[in-house]
């Protein structure tokens, strides 16, 4: 019995991954997405980004900063029908758009305790400690914002995750690559160091899972601002995935 279940798993393993796959390019292709967004698909290759963090369709999902809605639009449909979207921190321009139209109205803004500031002359973003509210999260995920805060800001945000997600749960981080070790300049100042997200996360209690070379490039020098004309959408970024024991 225990072959046969172990069979049937590997078996209906390829099932699932083609369903997730169909979700996600159908969010991909929906109508309402603007074309801005599209523009971008090449260069964030978001099915793939989502495969290596192992998204499925029916977990609890927790999306941190979630911006203009990029990844928002994509991960909401996917989960609309088995699983739950939860977003917090920095949410308030998605609220007035992307969650005020059809068929995103089950994704669950997380008002939180967090005093997310910048003092006057400071180039990051700190916060106060602060819970996400919510417990058992399968999947944690936050796209290019760990590097908007200090060394504080980013420890309190690992813990707060960390606390979130169940046991074994995952947490997924994508971010611009900074030289190890460099020293801060206005051209790198929106990029970070891996190696340090790595220690952070690991001393928040993370265990480090893998990495990918999804987002990795060559050509950047990782000299110059990422919003430069010459380096904007064509940046290096590490692409991290941690697990809670």
């Amino acid at each position: 019995m225990r072959l046969l279940i172990v069979t049937l798993a590997f078996a209906v393993s390829p099932l699932f991954a083609g369903e997730i796959e169909d979700k996600v390019n159908a969010a991909l292709a929906a109508e309402a997405r603007p074309e801005a967004d599209r523009a971008r698909d090449r260069n964030r290759r978001p099915l793939q980004t989502l495969e290596f963090f192992g998204l499925e369709d029916d977990m609890r999902v927790l999306e941190l900063i979630p911006g203009g809605g990029w990844y928002t639009r994509i991960l909401a449909p996917v989960l609309a029908d088995r699983g739950k979207l939860y977003v917090a921190m920095g949410t308030g321009r998605i609220q007035e758009t992307i969650l005020t139209e059809p068929g995103f109205d089950r994704v669950e803004v997380i008002e939180t305790t967090a005093n997310i500031r910048r003092e006057p002359g400071a180039r990051f973003y700190s916060a106060d400690d602060f819970e996400l509210d919510v417990n058992d999260i399968d999947l944690a995920l936050t796209f290019r914002n760990v590097h908007n805060f200090d060394a504080e800001g980013r420890a309190r945000m690992h813990r707060a995750v960390f606390a979130a997600l169940r046991s074994g749960g995952l947490y997924g981080v994508v971010d611009h690559t900074r030289r190890h070790m460099e020293d801060e300049t206005p051209e790198n100042r929106r990029r970070i160091d891996p190696v340090l997200v790595i220690k952070e996360a690991l001393d928040a209690g993370f265990e480090f899972v893998d990495y990918s070379d999804l987002h990795y490039r060559a050509d950047d020098e990782l000299e110059y601002e990422v919003g430069r004309r010459a380096v904007s959408g064509n940046t290096d970024r590490f692409t991290f995935l941690f697990r809670k024991p």
